[in-house]
């Protein structure tokens, strides 16, 4: 008691649990740089990843122009290992050793207990690591030289051996058949280095694209290290009871756990599985069951567990269907897995079961057929997706197995209409991963009392809002007119009061708002740019005055300027997610919630001295329209200008370039020779590279 009281609690903070980026974040320990190498400004020319064996590899350029950088030593490496010529697979194009490649090693076996932290306003959040590499310098340059080397030396000695090749041009050889390999000697053979190496070997690198440290992009990722809700399902790792925090501080010792019988590895009794996290239990308890009603859920996990947080933490592994709850297919097929019957990968098992499972939203009877006919799987991985969720039926195909959940759908209608969102995003996918006819997207007309329709379409919403407002405008109508007469009746002896019915017109205009859609988990409550909460203080649907159509467009102006002072290159499609960001952070009640729509942020490009490049994309392109209109400021008032428009010019021919054909067009239109830096910053402003090609800003087809 006097240790504690010697030592007093200054201050408790609260520790959140963030998943957005779990099996995504990992930490690189770089080595000591040398002087020629700063961390302030370091340029990745490239980085590339293989996921399965966590290996990076890191393309770091080196300022040459430094004084402690060793300019002769350069030249020489370069001569060493590209020789005399250049040409595209030099290793050093300018010459010189202007670059260093580092390639990482795993630094632990295990990093489940290290996590990267961040503190903010008393409260410190968590995100677990899924990987600490090390960085360390690659010198395979050296293996290149030496085999230059070698390859001189071959070519030297092969003049003195060219007159003894008539006599080794008839040889005898011996012909082996080989035994067939025993299963002993194959388990041998995989379980082998050279084997391993093999396999490491040939999986494919995948490219990455680096963003710098105040990007817009790296800004947006790193509030993925926040918590996303305090109190959500998600943090109920960190909330034990105390005989679980004692278990965890004292673990039984290892003569203890031997002593108990062993049960089958796919066996957890309800005795262990409640000592589990509430999310484990849920997962654990939907993928054995794989469709179970909510009723049936809360009875599985025990009297006294809150129905608020179970519901949280079913719709993170399973989907609403007919008022029950069908395990997600991910949960059954996790990823690098394959199918036991045909071998296909777990991602076409994953939108194949999608696909039975949005059918039975649709009604209660799906066709074995069909569902074959559309997804291409084999007859046995349909029926496994079947028998998981219906019972078959006779002359009639397969019935979901549960009745519809009428007292579920009655008392969480949020609930319902989450899911409903979440499947009108999976049928979009589902509609263009299978081409979808009207045929399948229609629903079957039911039996009056056979099930109850779980979504409701888009048009139905539409024509349902209709002839709400049809039957409302005259009622609506009469009283404004009422309200008239009463405000002219008492002008004479009061001062009149200001009418709080307002009638929603219909635009006059045929231009549509922006569309922000995909971005209103970023708008904070904003929908199609207003606040839900708070009307705007001008009338709505664009009827504005000119006084306040002129500030729009003043701060609308601003922020198309600063953006591209920053960015210099935007397609349209990064350019409407900036501005959601931005929009997100402005106050409620800004005048640039009055509605801004694509055209007149087009127009308003244009209009600060912005052009359209016409980039000649591939004619076999996935990108959308969006993706498709690159921006670009043709005159910032530097030095670059002309450097800038000489790039944007050759990027309105070519869809992707090698460095050195833009540098030599650099030097041939601005008629001087740029040297490495003002070309790097030229490119930094307008290009990224992939693969070793230069492309315009977010004109990478992945």
């Amino acid at each position: 008691m006097a240790n504690e009281e010697d030592d007093p609690i200054i201050q408790e903070i609260d520790v959140f649990l963030a998943r957005s980026l779990l099996e995504k974040l990992y930490l690189f320990q770089y080595p000591i740089r040398p002087a020629s190498m700063t961390y302030d400004d370091v340029t990745h020319l490239s980085a590339k990843i293989k996921p399965k064996q966590q290996k990076v590899e890191l393309e770091m350029a080196i300022d040459t122009l430094n004084p402690n950088y060793c300019r002769s030593k350069g030249e020489q490496i370069a001569l060493n290992v590209d020789g005399t010529c250049t040409d595209e697979t030099s290793t050093y194009s300018s010459k010189l050793m202007d670059k260093q490649t580092f390639c990482s090693s795993q630094a632990a076996s295990t990093v489940s207990r290290y996590a990267a932290a961040v503190y903010k306003k008393g409260e410190l959040h968590l995100t677990p690591l899924h990987g600490i590499l090390q960085l360390r310098p690659s010198f395979t340059y050296l293996d290149k030289a030496d085999a230059k080397h070698r390859e001189r030396e071959a070519a030297i000695e092969g003049g003195d051996s060219s007159q003894d090749e008539a006599e080794d041009d008839v040889k005898q050889i011996t012909v082996r058949f080989s035994r067939p390999e025993t299963e002993q000697a194959r388990q041998r053979r995989v379980q082998s280095y050279e084997f391993l190496q093999k396999r490491q070997a040939e999986e494919h690198w995948v490219h990455l694209h680096y963003y710098g440290l105040k990007d817009s992009r790296s800004e947006h990722e790193r509030q993925y290290l926040f918590s996303q809700g305090h109190g959500l399902a998600e943090n109920t790792e960190l909330i034990k009871s105390p005989s679980e925090y004692l278990m965890m501080l004292m673990p039984p010792s290892v003569e203890e756990e031997n002593d108990k019988p062993m049960a089958p590895s796919n066996v957890l009794s309800m005795a262990q599985l409640r000592t589990l996290p509430l999310a484990d239990q849920i997962k654990i308890l939907m993928k054995n069951v794989k469709v179970m009603p909510f009723a049936n859920l809360m009875s599985l996990l025990g009297s006294g567990t809150d129905s608020t947080a179970v519901l949280r933490c079913v719709q993170q592994v399973a989907l609403l269907v007919q008022g029950n709850w069908v395990v997600k297919s991910d949960v059954l097929y996790p990823k690098d897995t394959s199918s036991p019957y045909s071998g296909v990968p777990a991602e076409v098992l994953c939108r194949g079961r999608d696909f039975v499972m949005w059918k039975f939203t649709q009604d209660r009877w799906v066709v074995r057929k069909e569902v074959a006919a559309v997804t291409k799987l084999c007859p046995e991985d349909v029926k496994d997706f079947l028998e998981h969720m219906s019972v078959a039926r006779i002359n009639k195909g397969w019935e979901f197995m549960l009745p519809y959940d009428e007292d579920f759908v009655k008392k969480h209608p949020d609930i319902v209409q989450r899911q409903q969102m979440l499947w009108m995003g999976i049928q979009a996918k589902l509609e263009k991963v299978y081409n979808l006819l009207k045929d399948h997207l229609a629903p079957k007309k039911q039996e009056p009392q056979s099930a109850h329709p779980l979504l409701v379409s888009g048009e139905q919403r539409v024509n349902m809002a209709k002839a709400k407002v049809k039957q409302n405008y005259g009622q609506l109508e009469k009283e404004l007119q009422r309200q008239k007469a009463e405000l002219k009746s008492n002008a004479a002896t009061a001062k009149p009061a200001v009418p709080d019915v307002r009638i929603k017109e219909e635009p006059v205009c045929a231009e549509e708002p922006m569309d922000t859609s995909a971005f209103e988990g970023l708008n904070n409550g904003l929908v199609n740019g207003l606040h839900g909460t708070e009307g705007p203080a001008e009338p709505l649907n664009g009827h504005l005055p000119g006084g306040c159509i002129d500030r729009v467009a003043q701060e609308l102006k601003a922020f198309v300027s600063s953006t591209f002072k920053k960015q210099f290159v935007l397609t349209l499609s990064e350019l409407k997610r900036l501005f959601n960001l931005h929009l997100a952070s402005l106050p409620p009640g800004h005048t640039l919630f009055s509605g801004i729509s694509d055209k007149m942020l087009q127009d308003m490009v244009l209009d600060t001295g912005c052009k359209q490049i016409l980039v000649p994309f591939p004619p076999q392109t996935a990108a959308s329209p969006d993706e498709l209109k690159v921006y670009a400021l043709w005159e910032a008032g530097d030095t670059y200008d002309q450097h800038r428009q000489v790039l944007l010019e050759i990027f309105s021919r070519n869809y992707r370039v090698r460095r050195n054909v833009i540098q030599s067009q650099l030097s041939q239109e601005c008629g001087e020779d740029l040297n490495k830096q003002e070309v790097d910053r030229v490119l930094k402003d307008c290009c990224v590279s992939y693969g070793g090609m230069w492309y315009l800003k977010g004109t990478v087809l992945s």
